[in-house]
């Protein structure tokens, strides 16, 4: 099975978190993008302020790689007004994908109107500029009956505001990936929770994204019925081989 075609490549450390200095940096995000561009993947995802390399990169290769970014990247509490300038920039900046952290801790709170709010305006930019829009809602801070509800309320908020032609553009998505567990525990996705997100997401598509470390978790999680795959280790799963990747 070819899952080129799932696969998000993703490269998403700071300067700081990858211990190297901004030139050093800028080289190993050319050098995702340039493998992507190599290896068909669907999409490299990157964060706000390296899209325009990446589109100029992309275009300079007559290549169909899609160019995706994180928004309110990795927390996802800032005011909506600064989700929505971030993702307004990342649009200027030709990003094909938006990737929102959904504010969960305002979820876990009860504060239900806020994050249909943020859920409603980012998705209603996003569509409105035809780019596809994720929600990730980061399955390890939620436990299986948070993950369920959250899953239902994007669903909802979708079905209720827009057409059925456009909830294909819509993801639900379960990781940042950065999400700093107990013990060591899981920070990405589950064959659990993506079971739950598949369950009470659909008709909305769903893309797992951490945890998947190989080719045979990505077909795993293919055959459970996800769209998209997010991991920093694309070529290597594609290999066969076993990423060590933290995302």
């Amino acid at each position: 099975m070819d899952i080129r075609a799932y696969l998000d490549s993703t490269y998403l450390k700071t300067n700081e978190q990858a211990n190297l200095v901004e030139a050093d940096n800028v080289l190993v995000v050319k050098t995702f993008i340039e493998e992507a561009i190599r290896e068909h993947f669907k999409l490299i995802m990157i964060r706000p302020d390296r899209v325009a390399l990446a589109k100029k990169m992309i275009q300079e290769a007559h290549s169909n790689v899609l160019v995706g970014t994180v928004i309110d990247f990795p927390k996802g509490q800032s005011d909506l007004a600064s989700k929505l300038a971030e993702a307004q920039q990342a649009i200027a900046d030709g990003a094909d994908d938006l990737d929102f952290v959904c504010n969960y801790e305002a979820f876990k709170k009860g504060d239900i109107g806020l994050v249909k709010e943020e859920i409603l305006k980012g998705t209603q930019l996003g569509l409105a500029h035809k780019k596809v829009v994720k929600w990730i809602i980061e399955v390890a801070a939620l436990n299986n009956g948070q993950i369920m509800q959250l899953s239902a309320l994007i669903k909802n908020v979708i079905m209720q505001n827009f057409k059925e032609e456009q909830y294909a553009s819509v993801f639900v998505k379960s990781s940042t990936g950065f999400y700093v567990t107990p013990n060591n525990e899981p920070n990405g996705a589950t064959l659990e929770s993506i079971k739950i997100m598949l369950e009470n997401a659909s008709p909305l598509p769903v893309k797992a994204a951490g945890g998947v470390r190989n080719y045979e978790d990505a077909v795993a999680m293919i055959q459970l019925g996800v769209q998209r795959i997010g991991t920093s280790g694309a070529k290597a799963i594609v290999d066969g081989a076993h990423t060590q990747n933290g995302y």
